[in-house]
């Protein structure tokens, strides 16, 4: 992939115009991206020329007036940037710096040096009895056999439920939590798929009875439902409800750290709070706000499924609103000092890096710096 490729690929993830092919195209580029502490002396003149074409296209792409999603500020094209010099055989830490803001301070001040490994999968299963089972630690194959159900853990760190011959697990219950810095995955009983972010939990039965497939969320998870014309399945997170017969969404539900929030993919949806409900088509986002209504609006699904993707999406995030992500990833406590208004990030980071890494293309931007102390990070404006 060259440059040129490169921005386009990069302009339309941020307007959530990509394939999912075109998605993995960008992903495994950017794996394979590096930042060079060199000088610009080290260049030749061809680099130069291509460093110098790149700067002129994302200038061009960002200041299109047809498009908000292009009129980002400094601060994203700064990350874009950083994002986008991989196109180049050899970049210059300071040059690139200078470039993007005449005051910008480079990350490499010393204050972020300790090395904080991201999160993985991570999740402790609690069976009916009570009993505890931390899924980090047992082997693959079967785990329980408990409420006649068999419960399996694969190879790559999901657990699957299926239910013994002629048998019955009445209305026995289980639940998987998953702490921060990790997420999982489970299969349940009708082969839904879900996937658990950090700081988050499910509880479920071991067999759907009854009218509804019903389950309780805390946190935030994808599902992707099985089927069943006959039998809807119900999510309840945070006093709103979901109810589907069979689609892919994602439900976000953090307490006091957001509204909660529910964005579909695919299939339909509906959403109810005490005697009101919404419809939503794929693409859309129904929020329950302060109000105790639901706020409906389109929204940039790149980003929602982001996390699950395995990487951040911030556009024009606030700085809390990162700092509460990169928090529950990497199992970090968060301390502010100075005026955090005002400050907004965007750009792709990876979520298999390390914490400096992240935190050190974070203060690129010039806006805010970091440091670490144990498990605290402190941010300063």
């Amino acid at each position: 992939m060259n440059a040129e490729e490169y921005i386009l690929l990069y302009e339309k993830y941020i307007s959530g115009l990509c394939s999912a092919e075109e998605e993995q195209r960008l992903y495994a580029y950017q794996d394979d991206f590096k930042l060079h502490n060199q000088d610009a002396s080290v260049l030749n003149e061809e680099e130069t020329l291509q460093k110098h074409n790149i700067y002129a296209r994302i200038d061009q792409s960002l200041q299109r007036p047809k498009a908000r999603l292009f009129r980002l500020n400094a601060v994203f094209k700064a990350a874009a940037v950083l994002l986008l010099a991989g196109a180049l055989s050899l970049m210059v830490f300071h040059s690139l710096s200078t470039k993007l803001k005449g005051t910008i301070q480079t990350a490499g001040t010393g204050s972020v040096k300790s090395s904080i490994k991201p999160g993985r999968n991570r999740a402790t299963l609690t069976l009916s009895d009570g009993s505890l089972v931390n899924l980090d630690d047992v082997k693959n194959g079967v785990i329980s056999t408990k409420d006649n159900a068999i419960i399996r853990k694969s190879a790559d760190g999901a657990i699957a439920y299926s239910p013994q011959q002629n048998t019955t697990s009445g209305n026995a219950t289980n639940t998987i939590t998953v702490p921060r810095g990790g997420n999982y995955k489970v299969s349940l009983p009708d082969g839904t798929l879900v996937w658990l972010n950090s700081a988050s939990s499910l509880t479920y039965p071991l067999e759907f009875t009854g009218k509804y497939r019903s389950v309780e969320l805390q946190g935030e998870a994808y599902f992707e439902v099985t089927k069943n014309k006959h039998k809807p399945f119900t999510v309840t997170a945070e006093n709103m409800q979901v109810a589907v017969l069979g689609t892919h969404f994602n439900v976000s539900a953090y307490g006091n750290a957001s509204a909660p929030n529910t964005t579909l993919f695919e299939g339909s949806v509906r959403l109810s709070h005490l005697s009101q409900s919404v419809l939503l088509v794929p693409g859309q986002q129904g929020t329950l706000n302060a109000g105790q209504h639901f706020d409906v609006a389109k929204v940039n699904l790149n980003k929602v499924m982001a996390w699950k993707n395995g990487y951040f999406l911030f556009q024009d995030d606030s700085v809390r609103e990162i700092m509460e992500q990169i928090s529950r990833w990497y199992d970090v406590d968060i301390e502010y000092r100075g005026n955090m208004s005002n400050k907004t990030f965007g750009g792709i980071y990876s979520r298999d890096k390390d914490l400096d890494e992240l935190l050190k293309g974070l203060e690129l931007t010039g806006l805010v710096h970091f440091k670490i102390e144990g498990r605290r990070v402190i941010v300063m404006a």
